[in-house]
């Protein structure tokens, strides 16, 4: 997926990892003080998981391809 980066794309596929992981895992998870879900943190949260999966299977594991 990252091209540009030469021999460092695997470092920039972890950071791209780490980066979309951590959005997603917030935007899911994420509650107000009464316990309700926000549909935009929702939203981008499914949508950085799909982008989290897609790079960690088709890029990093090598096990599908988009």
């Amino acid at each position: 997926m990252f091209e540009f980066a030469g021999e460092l794309e695997p470092f920039v596929n972890l950071v791209f990892l780490v980066v979309t992981g951590a959005i997603a895992w917030n935007g899911i998870r994420y509650r107000d003080e009464e316990g309700n879900t926000d549909f935009v943190r929702l939203l981008f949260g499914c949508i950085a998981a799909v982008f989290f999966m897609m790079v960690l299977l088709e890029h990093v594991l090598g096990v599908a391809d988009f």
